[in-house]
């Protein structure tokens, strides 16, 4: 039986033939110039509703907005598609922020129309989550913002409630996500290589990470065609994400739409790789050819992996801190090890913006600040630079050990015989300390 309010309106009903929900609504066809009725089908009257709900006020139907009102969390929803489908979020953001609004509907304001809400409420609704991360906090009070600003400009609301709300502050302090050391990324990765799949079935989701800096979810959505074996390369253009009731579910984009990248691959995971790509093809039940499926499910829970990995951790290295998205950050620690130009990290993280890769990488940056300033030093010294070398005469004993320690014998005395003359005594004693002896 179809339930209806109007034919302007639009409707829901059962189609009993197909056994599926029908949410009906007016749209203009471009084509043939005239108003038509749109059907899309859902599994339940719930989804149908909510669909038919939101697509009026996306057309801002004054009719159906006028019998119902603007519940809030409809807003979002509203929000949230108008910046899906103008790319300004990827389907990735999309998913999480309706897994938000399914929160948020639980408590009191998620049951009211946005014009019944009151900034004490709000003020409560957020208070009441500081169990929650400071970056969870401060993304939740940023959409509740963004939502009733869209309804001023709407012209449903004259003033924010949201402008004398304050965001709490988290009760739990920032974790920081460190990254493998050296050494323990030698010991990992020998303990890794020295395993099967049969033994070890992360193994090769951890290299990847580990070695090209793959998120989690983009590791688990990869396919074999995502593999180029001809050019050495993986490319990366989707990701696994949850949907609004938490299920695990393949994305069409990665997170950001900088994501989207190809990365080479190394040398010495290029037959974990291929030993990979060998059991997935004769997998069963694999037709999506999944480099990483599950036995027994569609996609593998990215849960899963980093419990096997807290357990590796722990009983094999007695480390206790270490989850999957620390192996991403040990490959983006040791590129800048290595003197990697910051752009070019970006790039190979799939970072949106370079202010990122920067706030990311910031004390890993800071501890190599003094070895890099030592090569300007040292440079300023060999070309005899006028203005630096009056600076440089200032420099302690240590410091002036540090340079020369950094030069040829043969620069470090030709230098040494210009500043001598300065009668530096720094520069003396730094000197035959390191090569008197």
């Amino acid at each position: 039986m179809r339930e209806s309010i109007s034919n302007s309106e639009g409707y829901v009903y059962f189609n009993k033939q197909r056994k599926k929900w029908n949410a009906c609504y007016p749209m203009f066809d471009k084509e043939k110039k005239k108003d038509m009725i749109k059907t899309k089908s859902f599994e339940t009257e719930r989804e149908a509703k909510q669909f038919l709900c939101t697509i009026m006020y996306q057309r801002e139907n004054p009719i159906y907005i006028k019998n119902n009102g603007i519940p809030f969390c409809e807003m979002m929803r509203v929000n949230a598609r108008n910046k899906l489908e103008t790319k300004q979020i990827t389907e990735v953001t999309y998913m999480r922020t309706l897994q938000t609004i399914a929160q948020i509907e639980k408590y009191p304001i998620g049951k009211k129309n946005i014009d019944e809400i009151k900034p004490e409420e709000l003020q409560t609704f957020l208070n009441s989550h500081e169990n929650l991360s400071n970056s969870t906090l401060k993304k939740l009070y940023q959409q509740l913002n963004a939502t009733f600003h869209n309804a001023i400009n709407r012209g449903y609301l004259t003033k924010n409630p949201m402008a004398s709300v304050i965001k709490p502050e988290s009760e739990k302090e920032d974790k920081e996500v460190r990254a493998l050391t050296f050494e323990e990324q030698k010991k990992f990765t020998d303990f890794l290589l020295e395993r099967n799949i049969d033994n070890c079935k992360y193994k090769n989701v951890f290299l990847i990470q580990m070695f090209m800096g793959l998120r989690i979810g983009e590791v688990l959505a990869l396919t074999i065609s995502d593999i180029d074996l001809q050019n050495k390369r993986i490319n990366i253009n989707k990701t696994l994400t949850r949907d609004e009731r938490g299920n695990v579910i393949m994305a069409k984009r990665t997170k950001t739409y900088s994501g989207k990248r190809s990365v080479p691959i190394q040398n010495f995971i290029y037959d974990a790789i291929l030993e990979q790509m060998e059991f997935s093809t004769n997998q069963p039940n694999n037709p999506e050819k999944l480099l990483f499926k599950p036995d027994y499910c569609s996609y593998t829970d990215r849960g899963n992996v980093n419990s096997e990995l807290k357990r590796i951790m722990k009983k094999y290295f007695g480390i206790t801190d270490i989850t999957t998205h620390s192996l991403r950050h040990t490959f983006g620690t040791r590129c800048i090890e290595a003197g990697m130009a910051p752009v070019v990290v970006k790039k190979l993280m799939g970072h949106k913006d370079i202010r990122v890769t920067l706030n990311t990488y910031t004390s890993v940056y800071d501890s190599f600040k003094e070895k890099e300033i030592e090569k300007v030093n040292q440079y300023f010294l060999k070309e005899n630079m006028v203005d630096a070398i009056k600076a440089l005469d200032k420099l302690s004993k240590d410091e002036v050990k540090a340079l020369f320690e950094g030069l040829e014998k043969k620069d470090a005395l030709e230098i040494y015989d210009n500043r001598i003359k300065t009668q530096n005594t720094n520069w003396y004693d730094s000197f035959h300390d390191l090569y008197s002896k």
